[in-house]
């Protein structure tokens, strides 16, 4: 009933199109797809015959491209099925419907406003969705529980689950004929199972979670930040009106910049190390002492390569407030990036769970 394509340059590798964000956004939805097929762009008697094949096998056709390439993929799909455009994204064909999407958010937002209504009203079905936000929730933890919550589903809604750097996502997709109680259980056991992870029961970031939380409560926050490279103060930033709560960001790489800027003492940093507890402790501890802000993040840690004295993933991230500073041990898994957009995700999640 749904497929999906994705227009590619071969020679380019196929993650340099983020075409998972709008695919999400679909199964979020209630939109499953049958098949996705992987096109090349610079192939288009190839493009033409497959869409003119899937738009003949399913009723519902989502083409997902770069911005670049939205004209000439909307001139393939109208080759294809012997259609115009009505709208800028989309055509009516003999047995349904035919979208051509952006990749990354912004597809994902049409995706969730527009599209989605479109194919509702067209399949005269339409899905409700529950979403529920965590990070760093332990792998063995989630996927126990979603076996848990799936076995009491019965087959009567879907789970659709993705872990991004740390930050997952489960969405709990049922549709109108699916009785209200079974989707409250279901909740309830995701819930209770991963509560001390669950950040939000709606769809947004960790940062706007944190910032709003902030607000609320006019607090203003600091960071000092090592391995994160200013990770942590750039997400706060990022959301709209953080203006109003984030008080300084200092990136303190150096240890004299530990010492000069944050107060850390020249005997933690020779007798225990950069990367240690009490290096975390004293960093989130200056930042209140020195700054004008009710709570603080700091991060020091080894983002990567491995040596004997220093093993990638390790870290630790300070909360101070007023009352007390708490340190937290982490050794992380993945490359580089991973590991610090990962303790970014988890440094903005013990601050909110610090005052939330």
């Amino acid at each position: 009933m749904n497929a999906a394509a994705v227009l590619v340059n071969n020679k380019n590798s196929l993650s340099s199109v983020n075409f998972t964000a709008v695919t999400d956004a679909l199964l979020a939805g209630g939109v499953f797809l049958d098949e996705t097929a992987i096109l090349p762009y610079d192939a288009p008697q190839r493009v033409t015959s497959t869409l003119a094949r899937l738009i003949s096998d399913h009723a519902f056709v989502y083409l997902i491209c770069d911005e670049p390439l939205l004209a000439s993929a909307r001139e393939a799909v109208s080759a294809a099925a012997g259609a115009s455009f009505e709208e800028g994204y989309y055509l009516t064909t003999q047995s349904g419907l035919c979208f051509v999407l952006p990749a990354g958010e912004r597809g994902a937002e049409i995706a969730r406003s527009e599209t989605i209504p479109l194919v509702d009203e067209k399949r005269g079905n339409s899905y409700s969705r529950v979403c529920i936000r965590t990070v760093c929730a332990p792998s063995n933890l989630l996927s126990d529980t979603v076996k848990k919550a799936e076995a009491a589903a019965d087959g009567k809604l879907s789970l659709h689950v993705s872990v991004t750097f740390g930050n997952g996502r489960i969405d709990v997709i049922y549709d109108k004929n699916t009785p209200k109680m079974l989707a409250d259980e279901v909740v309830r056991i995701l819930a209770t199972d991963l509560s001390d992870f669950i950040y939000s029961m709606e769809d947004e970031s960790i940062e706007k979670r944190l910032v709003d939380a902030l607000a609320v409560r006019r607090m203003h926050i600091a960071t000092g930040e090592s391995f994160t490279g200013g990770g942590v103060g750039a997400a706060i930033v990022s959301v709209p009106g953080a203006s109003n709560v984030f008080y300084e960001g200092l990136n303190t790489y150096d240890n004299g910049s530990k010492e000069e800027r944050l107060g850390v003492s020249s005997f933690t940093l020779k007798q225990k190390g950069a990367v240690s507890d009490q290096t975390a402790y004293e960093m989130a501890a200056g930042l209140i002492r020195h700054g004008k802000c009710d709570i603080s993040i700091a991060t020091t840690g080894y983002a990567g390569p491995s040596t004997e004295n220093r093993p990638a993933g390790l870290c630790y991230i300070a909360i101070g407030t007023k009352e007390n500073v708490r340190v937290y041990r982490q050794t992380l898994v993945g490359s580089r990036e991973e590991i610090t957009k990962t303790a970014i995700q988890l440094a903005l999640f013990l601050a909110f769970r610090e005052i939330k």
